[in-house]
């Protein structure tokens, strides 16, 4: 849970997950037990993270009221379970195509995915390249650190955690996608001296300044 989010707050989440058309605040003060002016208190905070939005009035008895929905941002929130299909399809694609196979599969997956996010990196030096690399990555769910291996001839990427990283210790052909993502962003060549899914503390990426990639 996001720490943004307190546990009275993931309570109206769930209620508004489980009544999608929207509900009051009245309602949702009634569903939790709590008083309207509880209620009022914690909406303006989820609607500043986006979770929520005003929906339809409602009819009443009286004058319509407000009611809330989720957002997509909203629905977002709550945990999804990818690995298992991701697993499954990777099973699937290396019984087919062989390890050797399935890396080169993933190496034009990794350039296919730069050729969108190239127009970021047009008119940057490598340095400049290096620092938009690492906004991406971090965009994609890595914690990126700072290296002091760095040096003129060589530069370091760090990422302290990896996205995929029960995945990875299956089929370690994943790390293909990403060495074709930050190969082909730097245009530079690169090499993966340590690796999470094969036991180190970190997964780091060795940038050849002076080494173009064609």
């Amino acid at each position: 849970m996001p720490s943004n989010v307190s546990p009275r707050q993931r309570q109206i989440l769930d209620l508004l997950l489980k009544n999608r058309e929207g509900l009051s605040i009245d309602e949702i003060a009634m569903a939790l037990n709590i008083s309207r002016n509880a209620i009022q208190q914690h909406l303006p905070s989820l609607e500043k993270e986006r979770y929520i939005q005003t929906g339809d009035l409602k009819k009443t008895a009286g004058r319509p009221v407000r009611t809330f929905i989720l957002t997509e941002q909203g629905l977002n929130f709550f945990p999804k379970q990818y690995g298992w299909f991701s697993e499954l399809i990777l099973s699937d694609l290396k019984q087919e195509m062989g390890s050797e196979g399935l890396k080169i599969y993933l190496q034009k997956l990794g350039k296919s995915l730069a050729q969108s996010l190239l127009p970021r990196f047009a008119g940057k030096n490598t340095e400049e390249r290096i620092v938009e690399l690492s906004t991406i990555m971090e965009d994609l769910g890595f914690q990126v650190s700072a290296s002091d291996k760095d040096t003129k001839e060589h530069s370091y990427i760090q990422a302290c955690n990896c996205i995929y990283h029960d995945i990875a210790q299956k089929h370690s052909e994943v790390c293909e996608l990403d060495k074709a993502l930050i190969s082909t962003l730097l245009d530079k060549k690169i090499e993966l001296v340590d690796c999470m899914a094969k036991g180190e503390h970190i997964c780091s990426f060795k940038i050849n300044k002076n080494d173009e990639k064609s």
